[in-house]
């Protein structure tokens, strides 16, 4: 087995090309080599969904990937969310309505309601509910934010 192989990747936009043991997670690789470091180490088993993405508009669980299996696919981390300086919506929202506490969960569950806002611009709450069940949050009990998809939905949920 090589000790490193040429990956290239295309993440927030931006085509990329880094020299990564053939072993290392995107989660690995999304922070270590390329310095996205909103995306974050969670349970890395896929239990938590910390490290979520978004891979071709999906959303996506790093810890479990090889970033090989990736080439050719768009990956979007939280650091791509916004429209150049412009914060996307759903970070304006959550910022209002104070929907993170300690933050940890906050990059995966804006990114899975950015997924959701993109297939469905007015979801109900259960839709909401059900989108973002798999992100785990160990602090806010969720209400807020709900609220933040739901208030970012009313204005339109894309960056403008």
């Amino acid at each position: 087995m090589a000790d490193r192989v040429a990956v290239r990747l295309r993440v927030n936009g931006e085509d990329m090309a880094v020299m990564v043991p053939p072993y290392k997670t995107l989660l690995e690789v999304l922070r270590e080599d390329l310095g996205l470091t909103g995306t974050k180490h969670g349970c890395e088993l896929g239990e938590c969904s910390t490290c979520g993405v978004l891979v071709d508009g999906k959303p996506f669980l790093s810890c479990l990937a090889i970033p090989l299996d990736l080439e050719g696919r768009e990956i979007v981390t939280v650091e791509g969310m916004a429209s150049g300086s412009r914060p996307h919506p759903l970070q304006v929202a959550f910022a209002e309505l104070g929907a993170a506490q300690c933050g940890y969960c906050t990059p995966a569950m804006l990114l899975t309601a950015m997924a959701l806002l993109d297939r469905n611009p007015n979801p109900s709450r259960e839709a909401i509910k059900n989108a973002l069940s798999g992100v785990l949050c160990r602090c806010t009990g969720y209400v807020k934010i709900f609220e933040a998809v739901e208030l970012a939905a009313s204005r339109g949920g894309h960056p403008g």
